[in-house]
């Protein structure tokens, strides 16, 4: 297995910014969005559950109107790529057997081997702590995929910018998410830095190592 060095991943890592200002005359190549797209799929979540579904907009109408949702941001429009990250508005039983059933598929289990997981899910969001709030629950587990895709961008070298100044209810009406399962949280573009984003050079403004990271 092939892994990178520790110097070559802080060195994308440092390069990695948020991109004010994209180059529409580059696209990112097919191979390089498959990889990205798998980056998503593979995010880690609680229990594994799974709880988003990412809307990659490319149609260009779409795009026009998502970025008049955005303040006029000129990412949406100017990126390779436009992906909208939404979550789930509540979690249900019908979602924990959906889940269940996919592992039985992949892994060859019964449902009935998996009862005791599945009371335990059910009870967990029932009356566990993230119950009251299962939508900021599943939230928070979309940000890890987020987190995953701006990572794994840049190990790519593919640039990227996660948008939350968005009109959310907008972006739900735009795509039709209104009275569906699934909310619109944020969005992320994805290309390739345009040559005057002055902000491409700008250093990176971070705390001391010392300040945010405390060993006990």
């Amino acid at each position: 297995m092939t892994t990178s060095t520790p110097s070559a991943v802080l060195q994308q890592l440092n390069w990695r910014y948020a991109t004010k200002r994209f180059d529409p005359t580059r696209q990112i190549h097919a191979e390089a969005w498959a990889a990205l797209e798998q980056a998503l799929v593979l995010a880690p979540s609680s229990f594994g559950l799974q709880p988003w579904k990412f809307l990659v907009v490319d149609t260009p109408a779409l795009r026009q109107q998502l970025r008049a949702a955005s303040w006029n941001q000129s990412q949406v429009t100017d990126a390779s790529r436009y992906v909208v990250l939404t979550g789930l508005r509540t979690t249900t039983v019908a979602d924990i057997d959906r889940f269940l059933q996919r592992q039985c598929d992949v892994r060859g289990a019964t449902m009935e081997s998996l009862a005791g997981y599945r009371k335990m899910l059910v009870d967990f969001i029932a009356q566990g702590w993230a119950s009251k709030d299962l939508a900021g629950w599943n939230a928070r587990q979309v940000y890890i995929a987020l987190g995953q895709l701006m990572a794994s961008a840049a190990m790519l070298g593919v640039d990227t910018c996660p948008m939350e100044g968005i009109d959310a209810g907008a972006y739900d009406r735009v795509l039709g998410l209104e009275g569906t399962p699934y909310a619109t949280l944020c969005g992320c573009a994805l290309g390739y830095r345009a040559a005057d984003d002055k902000y491409a050079t700008a250093p990176k403004v971070r705390f001391s190592t010392a300040q945010v990271v405390e060993h006990r």
